[in-house]
């Protein structure tokens, strides 16, 4: 046969390199199509960072990360959320009903902030005879002019006294004269009646967090209950007949991670969680337990996807649910759902890798659970990522991260490793970028399966599609604890 272009074709050169990136596409694009289930969460993700993803017809249109979020909140303020009144001894975690206010002033009389000396007029003043006035007890007589009494902390100043002098600041003489060693001023030291507070002034507002604070500050304005907001109901169940409940992981069974984590974090963010029940991949089990509720919220782990035990859906459709958030664009978790179950309740599905879970616990269940547990929305905190992170090309990233302030000289964070896994070698100073933003630190373990990245962590960045370069500066969202912690930067 002729030869095309009459030139002989060259051999190749078995020692001459490959075209290394022509090879690279073809792997990435063998890889893609022996993946067999792309709904499972995590391998989008993982091929989004090493190249752009082959475009796929999606089987329903995902939901905008900060849309989805918006539904949540605009769903869990759409009815008044049921109060009671409590003992304080039972208020502590819940949330304000109505405005608290003052039963009484505070202080309810003119009170010594010191002990010392109670004195009328000026001095040296006479020692009176009688004892001392102490806190707790009754109104004394009238203290006479240029005269003096011994008075407690907290007891109620005679009438007649015009300052309290420190005991540390005064002496007696021989003649039973007191002296003061500085200056004395009209009123010093007492506290006037209703100096904090007059009887009927609101103290705080509805929808104030009941912390011990605010149980001391209501027992002092004298009120022996509070009227606070009722916890929402929520039940959790775990899916997947993989997960074990104790021991090590063993004959492809895993531990259940997400059991143990869930209820306590619920519980943070102001929920009561009524159980948490294992129902396996059993589709029955399930559509019983989801139709046979009375929690105001279901939590479901896995089964979201459309792989052969992803029972949530099948499930939703037989109850008759209405789906209002079907997949969102975020990485991880992005098979997470929202539906109505009846006027009055809702189910969270949540994936079943544990970073995804904790990515739909504050993109759909937090929202809707403030709202039902009528808490205020947070404030929102922006800070400035020291290090770049890589974007999903279309979705939004949750990451992982720590407070600047919480490394120490050598650039580790509280787990003795910075962004990369590696001692970093960076000194860190004060926590601030150069725009004067708090600085944080992206966690190197932060895949969709991962929990050591935000068990270390202080809060969520949240990275727009395509990625952060390093010093920009990105919405944090707040982890429940994160305010008890010396790590917390907002």
């Amino acid at each position: 046969m002729g030869r095309r272009g009459g030139r002989r074709p060259r051999p190749r050169d078995r020692h001459r390199p490959l075209d290394r990136p022509r090879e690279r596409h073809r792997n990435r694009e063998r890889d893609r199509r022996e993946m067999t289930d792309p709904e499972v969460d995590g391998v989008d993700e993982a091929l989004a960072l090493v190249g752009p993803p082959a475009r796929k017809p999606e089987r329903h249109r995902a939901t905008p990360w900060a849309e989805a979020r918006s539904v949540a909140a605009r769903l869990g303020t759409a009815r008044s959320a049921p109060t009671r009144r409590v003992p304080l001894d039972q208020a502590l975690g819940g949330v304000l009903a109505q405005p608290l206010a003052a039963l009484t002033d505070l202080p309810s009389f003119d009170t010594s902030a010191m002990d010392g000396w109670a004195v009328a007029g000026p001095g040296p003043w006479r020692v009176g005879e009688g004892g001392s006035v102490l806190a707790g007890h009754a109104r004394t007589a009238p203290l006479p002019d240029g005269e003096a009494v011994r008075i407690a902390t907290g007891a109620r100043v005679p009438p007649g006294a015009t300052a309290v002098i420190r005991s540390e600041h005064s002496r007696t003489d021989s003649g039973g004269q007191l002296h003061a060693q500085r200056d004395v001023t009209h009123g010093q030291d007492i506290r006037p009646r209703g100096q904090e507070c007059r009887s009927g002034d609101h103290l705080l507002p509805a929808a104030t967090p009941v912390t011990p604070a605010v149980l001391g500050l209501a027992a002092a304005a004298g009120y022996d209950e509070l009227h606070i907001v009722e916890r929402p109901r929520v039940e959790v169940l775990v899916l997947g007949d993989e997960l074990l409940t104790s021991g090590l992981p063993h004959d492809g069974l895993i531990r259940d991670a997400l059991g143990p984590m869930l209820a306590p974090w619920l519980r943070a963010l102001g929920a009561d969680v009524t159980v948490t029940r294992r129902i396996g991949d059993d589709a029955d089990a399930l559509y019983t337990a989801v139709s046979g509720t009375r929690a105001d919220v279901v939590i479901t782990t896995g089964g979201t996807a459309a792989g052969p035990v992803d029972h949530v859906h099948p499930v939703l459709h037989k109850a008759g649910a209405e789906l209002l958030v079907d997949g969102v664009k975020v990485r991880p978790g992005h098979p997470m759902l929202l539906a109505r179950l009846t006027p009055a309740s809702y189910l969270v599905g949540l994936p079943g890798n544990p970073l995804a879970a904790v990515s739909g616990l504050l993109t759909l269940a937090e929202p809707l659970l403030r709202g039902l547990a009528g808490r205020r929305a947070p404030q929102a905190h922006r800070a400035a990522v020291r290090d770049a992170v890589h974007g999903h090309p279309h979705d939004t990233r949750l990451v992982p991260v720590t407070s600047a302030t919480g490394l120490t000289a050598a650039g580790h964070t509280a787990t003795g490793h910075g962004s990369t896994g590696h001692p970093t070698g960076r000194a860190q100073g004060s926590g601030a970028s150069a725009s004067g933003a708090p600085l944080v630190v992206p966690l190197h373990y932060n895949g969709p399966a991962m929990l050591r990245g935000i068990a270390a962590a202080d809060g969520l960045a949240v990275v727009p599609p395509g990625g952060a370069r390093a010093g920009d500066v990105l919405e944090i969202l707040d982890l429940p604890w994160a305010a008890t912690t010396e790590r917390c930067f907002t």
